[in-house]
């Protein structure tokens, strides 16, 4: 046998161009195949979006305790029960792997559900898996996509959900967000309230404080003036000594009498001269005395 070159059979050029035309064409059809499963598997994984209207703080608290929650809604597995119940909440998935595009994600988990129902061609013993992901927009605007997907123990196959689960479970999301916008509404009402109240309980107690200093004021004012209208009365008000005395005309011995005046009897002082007083009667007769015949009041 020749140990020469091997000679393989010369095709003409239209079969040369139509082989090379089928190689490309199976390429392309590979190429194409493998990118829309990679779309359709993009698509899945991404589950279906809601929007939602609050702050983050308190929606990652409601989906947080959703996904502790051990009941996975809108499925089930027998017809008298139709109420599944048994998940566990999860830190990743085996199905989904680590999450890591912006937002936060949570699981909640359920092993050795039998052919759940609304999980599309399930029909074996497998492993439920819910996965929520929060994502912020703005102060007051989250987008939370929320995937279920069954997967079969034995043959790994994927079933994700028709839509019921992610429907049920934000629902269950919605309504008790619901119930802590109620709460912290009724909240902020209370302590508006409450504030509300402080300021008419101390626009009060400032307006008494204002009344008590005025108050205060006028007292000392009136003290004041009973003070030094005590201190006037002594300066103008004197009283007849002990004994009796006699009210003079004129401001000498000699002089004729006015009125008899009786002990204590209080005259008002109308002149000063270094012996005699020129006084006034309570009934209003005017007459002299001397220093010695009248005594300062208490």
């Amino acid at each position: 046998m020749s140990s020469g070159n091997h000679k393989f059979p010369r095709l003409s050029p239209a079969r040369s161009f139509a082989l090379l035309l089928g190689i490309l064409l199976a390429v392309a059809a590979s190429a194409s195949s493998a990118a829309s499963s990679a779309q359709d598997h993009a698509t899945a994984s991404a589950g279906i979006g809601f929007e939602l209207n609050a702050a983050e703080a308190d929606i990652l608290q409601v989906v947080g305790a959703v996904a502790e929650d051990p009941v996975i809604r809108g499925t089930y597995v027998y017809e008298k029960q139709k109420i599944l119940t048994g998940a566990q909440p999860a830190n990743t998935s085996s199905y989904f792997g680590p999450w890591t595009g912006p937002g936060r994600a949570f699981y909640k988990v359920l092993t050795g559900a039998l052919a759940p129902r609304h999980f599309k061609d399930s029909a074996d013993l497998g492993t439920i898996t819910v996965r929520y992901v929060v994502q912020t927009q703005s102060d007051t605007r989250v987008h939370l996509w929320i995937f279920a997907v069954f997967v079969e123990e034995g043959s790994r196959k994927a079933a994700p959900s028709d839509g019921t689960v992610e429907s049920s479970e934000f629902k269950e999301i919605q309504d008790r967000l619901q119930q802590i916008q109620v709460s912290n509404r009724e909240t902020a009402t209370l302590i508006q309230k409450r504030q509300e109240e402080d300021e008419t309980r101390a626009a009060a107690i400032r307006n008494r404080q204002v009344e008590t200093a005025r108050l205060e004021s006028a007292e000392s004012s009136l003290k004041n003036l009973e003070s030094q209208w005590s201190d006037l009365r002594r300066k103008l008000i004197v009283k007849v000594a002990g004994g009796n005395a006699e009210l003079k005309s004129a401001p000498f011995h000699s002089s004729t009498g006015v009125q008899a005046l009786t002990a204590g009897e209080e005259l008002v002082v109308l002149i000063v001269t270094p012996a005699w007083l020129g006084v006034e009667t309570p009934d209003k007769h005017r007459g002299w005395l001397r220093h010695d015949q009248v005594e300062p009041l208490p």
